[in-house]
């Protein structure tokens, strides 16, 4: 899964960019962008307006958030914002100098860590049951035709004792090892000197674990089977609550978890009709007015990505004020 996403020719390094393959919360409006600059500037508050404020994107695709959110943010606090995109494919043609790109995410981060649909994409391993607990599952890289492999042991083992139901043996049953989620998180929040991490994903909670996995791949707008090949996305749901509590053990500090919707909401985003009022007396405005309501509505619908968790975890300041409901 690694080589097939990030290496040589992966999908997230060669080509246009996961833009073309498959529609995120970033490319469906930018009322979503206009949200989270409503969230940097209650960063900046709790952190006391410092001279440099950091907005880091990891996973950043082709920077299409920093782009927005470098062109939508007013003054003064445009000045004193340093945008970086954290991606493994090369620095795209075009990219706004303002914008500074790397391949790691940067030490001693002073602000807004951004994760928006990076986590499904970190690689994982998958799970059957056998007449002795957990197997890893092995895949064909070429061909996606998967055996059953060695049991699942150490400290796999102990993650799946704490975050997954016990095996089933009825046919199907699956899980997805999170474990180098809960690290890649853990690790991410670890930059941050103050500030606030944001991911915003789809997963599940330990009581509600898919049965059957959800391990899936996408290519040009399609969803397909996961071939580790290079050629499409390959993405599982992420296990929220454990990336959580790894999150919440670095920074020692609560979090706050909640659904898309909420979070989007409790940031301005209504999605209330205009009145039909409008229309007589501003029709052009009744029409932008009726767009921005419908892109909304797709954000926060909870059938799709309204249904994404937003993990808030708040690292060097006071909690209450980034993760209050």
């Amino acid at each position: 899964m690694d080589r097939a996403l990030y290496g040589p020719g992966g999908f997230f390094v060669s080509a246009a960019g996961p833009a073309d393959h498959f529609r995120t919360s970033v490319h469906a409006s930018p009322t979503f962008a206009d949200a989270l600059l409503r969230l940097i500037g209650q960063v900046d508050a709790a952190l006391g307006q410092p001279d440099r404020l950091d907005v880091v994107d990891v996973g950043a695709g082709r920077a299409e958030l920093l782009r927005t959110l470098a062109q939508a943010a007013g003054e003064p606090l445009a000045r004193r914002l340093r945008f970086t995109a954290v991606e493994r494919a090369p620095r795209p043609d075009g990219l706004p100098p303002g914008i500074a790109w790397a391949d790691e995410i940067p030490d001693r981060i002073t602000g807004l860590l951004l994760a928006t649909e990076w986590l499904d994409n970190v690689p994982l391993d998958v799970a059957v049951p056998g007449p002795d607990g957990w197997h890893y599952v092995l895949v064909d890289p070429a061909t996606g035709a998967e055996t059953v492999g060695g049991p699942v042991d150490g400290a796999d083992a102990d993650w799946l004792a704490t975050w997954w139901s016990p095996p089933d043996r009825a046919d199907g049953v699956r899980a997805e090892i999170g474990r180098s989620r809960d690290l890649a998180w853990a690790g991410a929040v670890g930059r941050i000197e103050r500030g606030l991490a944001l991911a915003v994903d789809y997963g599940h909670l330990r009581d509600g674990r898919p049965v059957d996995g959800t391990l899936t791949g996408y290519r040009n707008g399609r969803q397909v089977p996961p071939v580790p090949d290079g050629s499409r996305d390959v993405t599982a749901h992420v296990a929220v609550d454990s990336v959580a509590s790894a999150g919440e053990r670095v920074a020692r500090c609560a979090y706050a978890l909640r659904s898309q919707r909420e979070a989007l909401r409790a940031l301005g985003a209504d999605g209330g009709r205009p009145p039909l009022s409008l229309a007589a007396s501003d029709p052009a405005g009744y029409v932008r007015a009726l767009a921005g309501a419908s892109a909304v509505a797709e954000l926060t619908d909870p059938a799709g990505l309204g249904g994404h968790w937003w993990l808030r975890q708040p690292v060097g300041v006071e909690p209450d004020r980034l993760v209050a409901r």
